[in-house]
């Protein structure tokens, strides 16, 4: 036979299904409740196993997932309770498998729609082993002070309003889950509060039902009066008289039966239940609310007088000393989730970044405020994409065309340079691209790709200076610091760069002024008067047009073309057009499946003698 009291305040349950706001909600009850230890002990998710984070008060706790209810149950066999969120397709076989498992006392079912034959199966195997069924279709009960089933009671202000934080003195059963929730307020604001509240559901063959929960509560001594909601349909209260009439329920009982407007209506009505709906006189809610009133129960006159006559029948027992009122409880404050708090606008929180060049928080994605439909329609490619995202402004389209063009030159110098060996050397060593990508940028820098920001730098400082270029000379020799964009290995005078040729083409035809151009090519003429090859290179050109361009937009300031090049985008522009070049080089070892590269001894000078 099972004990009258289902809950304690110890008592911890499986949650069967991964219901993540419900278990929430537990745990806030539990820590306004002052409970030590949280009601929720492990969490069944078929097939899955690990830990669910969750919030007990201000910490943070981990609550255990198991693959199945048999190693829940062996794992934590002190949890006898189990609420069940299994649909209503597989809740039949889980409640069984709970009802066979020895540690489980009680269950609740929190489907609806569970077939009526499989619902009657459930109870009649619970009644076999003396185990408790709520539901199915509940939204389960609650303990007030002790514990609470899933989302009973609804939100925690409601549940602190309501006094359900601390015991009180009155058991409540229905069939109603959300009525339930209006009772509880009802019960609060009547009396000393609510001690347990159940909601068997609404089915037509609940797992338990309201007598069962009446008896409950007349066996324990704490509950020192009972409020019961019923239901149109059905002949459950009608054995509530008979109890009544044997004098087999002794403590005061208010109770009323919802559906008396039934008689409104011509035909049969079902008032939203399965089972609200009188098939015969005897189960409409009018004749039941006659037959309790007959029988002794406190019935209202209608629904609208429910918390008058809880009122009467609690001060009646307060004046004759069989209740003496539960003193208030101050419950801690539980603190709201930082979503739920952004999401009501109670808090402001400062950002970690400030980002002004893309937005992918609107319905379309925008680069610089300039959707990204419309980026494809105005086929500004990626030098467009690179002005908005590096400039923050949509640049001309020569301007465009000459970042485009230098990405497409810096794209490969052969495979002997360090940032396409080093890549070629991690390939071979059967690294991913990522990594080797990683491995020959890495390598960029002062001696390898850095001649462009230099020579924007140097020629840009030595042109608005002043400086003739003899000046600018002497004075980087007295440094003893080459000239940065100057020289090449193979290049010449006479031999020359065809992609510099083709840049320089290309600015003079298109960008209003060139100084600095101008400038770097009079130091040309100085150098290679030297030495044939100390040429103005690629990069050196690059460098010295790009400041050119920015010049020649006229839609930067003097200081913003000072931080452009400070920032270090002309490196970016190496870096972005290098990796096309690093990326052949991957894919060409691996689509020959070249194997691990060892320098070759002739390669290395040994002198380990050198001291």
């Amino acid at each position: 036979m099972m004990k009258p009291e289902l809950f304690t305040k110890d008592t911890t349950a499986i949650i069967y299904g991964y219901q993540q706001n419900a278990i929430q909600r537990m745990l806030d009850f539990d820590y306004v409740c002052g409970r030590k230890i949280p009601s929720v002990a492990v969490i069944v998710d078929p097939g899955r196993e690990g830990w669910h984070k969750a919030f007990f008060g201000k910490a943070e706790i981990l609550i255990p997932i198991a693959p199945d209810l048999k190693t829940a149950a062996a794992k934590f066999p002190g949890t006898d309770v189990m609420i069940n969120f299994a649909s209503f397709r597989s809740s039949y076989s889980s409640t069984m498998e709970a009802l066979e498992t020895k540690t489980i006392n009680t269950i609740t079912v929190i489907a609806e729609g569970v077939p009526e034959r499989r619902a009657r199966q459930i109870a009649a195997r619970a009644k076999e082993l003396g185990k408790m069924i709520i539901g199915p279709a509940t939204v389960g009960g609650i303990k007030a002070g002790c514990f609470k089933i899933a989302n009973t009671a609804g939100t925690i202000d409601n549940i602190v309003e309501s006094k359900l934080h601390r015991p009180g003195s009155i058991g409540f059963v229905s069939k109603s889950g959300g009525l339930s929730n209006e009772c509880y307020n009802i019960i609060a604001r009547n009396s000393d509060g609510l001690y347990e509240g159940i909601a068997i559901g609404g089915d037509s063959y609940p797992g338990s039902t309201l007598l069962e929960h009446i008896l409950r509560y007349e066996a324990i001594k704490e509950v020192k009066m009972i409020a019961v909601l019923g239901e149109i349909g059905g002949t459950e209260e009608l054995k509530i008289v008979e109890h009544l009439k044997k004098g087999l329920i002794k403590k005061p009982l208010v109770i009323w039966v919802t559906g008396t407007c039934a008689k409104m209506f011509s035909g049969g009505v079902q008032f939203g239940h399965a089972g609200a709906k009188a098939n015969s006189d005897i189960e409409t809610a009018d004749a039941k609310n006659k037959a309790l009133r007959e029988a002794g129960a406190v019935v209202p006159d209608s629904f609208d007088d429910y918390g008058d006559k809880i009122k009467k029948t609690y001060e009646a027992l307060v004046r004759k000393g069989v209740i003496k009122p539960a003193a208030e409880v101050i419950p801690p404050t539980v603190p709201m989730d930082y979503a739920q708090a952004v999401k009501e606008g109670k808090i402001r929180k400062p950002t970690s970044f400030i980002n002004t060049i893309s937005n992918d928080k609107k319905e379309e994605l925008e680069y610089c405020n300039v959707p990204i439909s419309k980026v494809l329609e105005s086929e500004m490619g990626i030098g467009g994409v690179i002005g908005l995202l590096w400039f923050r402004r949509e640049l001309p389209p020569y301007a465009r065309k000459f970042l485009e063009t230098a990405v497409m030159l810096t794209a490969d110098h052969g495979p002997a340079v360090s940032g396409a060996h080093n890549a070629i050397v991690a390939s071979r060593a059967g690294k991913d691209i990522i990594s080797c990508l990683a491995s020959g940028l890495l390598t960029i820098g002062p001696r390898f790709g850095g001649a462009i920001d230099g020579a924007a730098q140097n020629f840009k400082r030595a042109e608005e200076a002043g400086l003739t270029p003899a000046q600018f000379m002497r004075e980087m020799k007295a440094k003893n610091v080459p000239i940065p964009g100057i020289g090449h290995k193979v290049k010449s005078l006479t031999n020359p760069d065809m992609r510099v040729e083709l840049l320089k083409k290309f600015v003079r035809k298109n960008f209003k002024i060139t100084p600095t151009l101008d400038y770097a090519l009079a130091v040309e003429q100085l150098t290679t008067q030297k030495k044939g090859n100390l040429i103005l290179n690629v990069d050196g050109c690059i460098g010295v047009c790009f400041v050119d361009l920015l010049k020649s937009c006229g839609q930067f300031s003097q200081k913003e073309i000072d931080d452009i090049i400070a920032l270090g985008m002309l490196n970016a522009l190496f870096v972005l057009g290098r990796t096309i070049g690093i990326f052949g080089h991957v894919f060409d070892q691996k689509r020959m499946k070249q194997p691990l590269y060892r320098v070759p001894y002739d390669e290395i000078a040994y002198m380990t003698e050198l001291k």
